[in-house]
């Protein structure tokens, strides 16, 4: 299949109002796609790269634009675009900058106008065409001739979409049996959406819920087979080495056999718990955890099982997968918890947990199964978040039901030491409609640069309000530091470019966390 044909569809399915519009165009180009392009071909249209980080950003994409013209007709196909990919994220070494540069300049050398725009965005992330994971999911079935739920099973239990969707369109439901639970081999980790407070998450949760400590600790998921043990990270990147202590803990237990889900995080001398920052620097290279670990132990905590003595509790409700768990881990090493329908009690145990240093709480559902990499209803989380006065640097147009609208904002704080702005990070969540066309209207007349081009630098004059969990160390940004999960809350019209936060009070912000940023 031509690159160009991939292009046009994210782009339709970016434009198509409807969700079962988008799975009907999905699953039209997932047939069309040759048999060795379908897992690159699915990831793609889920907006991913499907290869993890390809060591280029933001600044190597721009350069290699700027040195290259659009070419007047399509010829790359999606093999060749996934061969020069792969080039790109294999280069090592001496010169190996200068090595993807080559190969991404050759690439978009040959690209038309659309083809460019989709392997910018498909590069940097930032491909937002409306196409979730769920929606491919769908697409894959439809394409397959095969029930979502299976499709969806399988995708959980192989931890990536590519690989089943080229399975279930190649072979079918005979594609889908190999992917099945197995102690050794990681599934996405179920995940939590946000509640804005206990009334709300007991009320979504049916009234009673088992409310557990939210730990700022890294997300561990552990398989033990007889004295064999494996860990996995949150990205599903085998950590065994780094964790010693973990691995200890889980190769006592009585069961046989184990899949757990937990947090691994270095706690201090009281019992609270040290920065995220700081439990991270045990997830280096091995002789940086024999360096550390003696100072820097870590302690594990776990919060579900998928699987205890042979059975698959995926299935199984919440309150039956904690029972397997306690009878599995130790007490002192499962996250503290409580069962309640109460708000007044659910209201202390959050101020309790806060109190003792963690992030906050998550509700769960008590008859929920566990969704594996899923977002769903069935877990809650709840906890305080920061705000920040920012100046808007500059907003990408947005896609699918955002189209025509400027909607992803470049948020800065004040830097008065060097006369400008600190980018820290961006964010296209919290907003209206009624915001999001006001902004554009202001960002329009704001624009220092083409509107009709993807990403619009305005005059940083606009002052917004914005929330968010933390603050953490990143190599993208000249500050070392960006926001996480941000979120806008409102627009200050009534404040100055001038009355915006500064970069000092974000490094103090990131300070109480226990960590310094590193700057570049």
């Amino acid at each position: 299949m031509l690159l160009a044909d991939l292009a046009a569809t994210s782009r339709d399915v970016a434009a198509a109002p409807g969700r079962l519009d988008k799975v009907a165009r999905l699953a039209e180009a997932l047939r069309r796609l040759a048999p060795a392009e379908r897992a690159a071909g699915a990831a793609w249209l889920a907006g991913d790269l499907g290869r993890g980080r390809i060591g280029i950003g933001h600044a190597t994409v721009h350069e290699a634009l700027a040195a290259t013209t659009a070419a007047a007709a399509p010829s790359l196909t999606v093999s060749e675009v996934d061969e020069a990919l792969g080039r790109i994220a294999a280069a090592r070494g001496a010169g190996a900058g200068a090595e993807r540069r080559r190969v991404l300049v050759g690439l978009l050398g040959r690209a038309t106008a659309e083809e460019r725009r989709f392997l910018a965005g498909l590069a940097l992330g930032e491909l937002r065409q409306g196409a979730l994971e769920g929606v491919l999911v769908e697409a894959v079935a439809r394409a397959a001739g095969l029930p979502a739920q299976a499709v969806r099973r399988a995708v959980m239990l192989a931890g990536a979409l590519p690989p089943v969707a080229a399975a279930a369109l190649e072979e079918g439901a005979a594609g889908l049996s190999r992917f099945a639970l197995r102690v050794g081999e990681p599934v996405q980790p179920m995940l939590a959406q946000t509640a804005a407070g206990i009334a709300e998450a007991l009320a979504a949760c049916g009234g009673a819920a088992a409310l557990e400590w939210k730990l700022d600790g890294a997300r561990v998921q552990v398989h033990k087979d007889g004295d064999r043990v494996k860990v996995f990270s949150r990205s599903l990147r085998e950590v065994t080495g780094a964790v010693p202590e973990v691995v200890a803990l889980v190769r006592a237990s009585p069961a046989a056999t184990l899949i757990l889900d937990g947090e691994a995080i270095a706690v201090r001398p009281d019992g609270t718990p040290e920065p995220f920052q700081v439990t991270m620097r045990r997830f280096g290279r091995k002789l940086d955890v024999e360096r550390l670990a003696p100072d820097l132990p870590l302690s594990a905590f776990f919060f579900d099982a998928l699987v205890v003595d042979g059975a698959d509790l995926l299935a199984a409700p919440e309150r039956e997968r904690w029972e397997a768990l306690a009878r599995a881990i130790p007490g002192a090493h499962l996250v503290p918890r409580l069962v309640t329908g109460d708000v007044a009690a659910g209201r202390a145990f959050l101020s309790d947990a806060l109190a003792r240093g963690q992030e906050g709480i998550v509700a769960k559902a008590l008859d929920a199964p566990y969704e594996a990499g899923r977002r769903g209803a069935a877990w809650l989380k709840v906890k305080p978040a920061h705000t920040l006065d920012l100046v808007v640097l500059a907003a990408e147009w947005g896609r699918g039901r955002r189209r025509g609208w400027l909607s992803n904002l470049h948020l800065g704080a004040r830097d008065p030491g060097r006369d400008g702005y600190a980018m820290l990070g961006k964010t296209f969540k919290g907003m209206t409609d009624a915001m999001l066309a006001w902004q554009t209207d202001r960002l329009r007349a704001l624009a220092t640069g083409p509107l009709d081009a993807y990403e619009v630098p305005v005059r940083p004059e606009l002052v917004v309000e914005v929330a968010f969990d933390g603050i953490q160390a990143s190599p993208r940004y000249p500050s070392g530091l960006a926001l996480r999960f941000a979120r806008v809350k409102r627009y200050r019209e009534d404040k100055r470019p001038e009355d915006a936060d500064t970069i000092e009070t974000v490094r103090e912000i990131f300070a109480r966390q226990g960590a310094a940023p590193r700057s570049r």
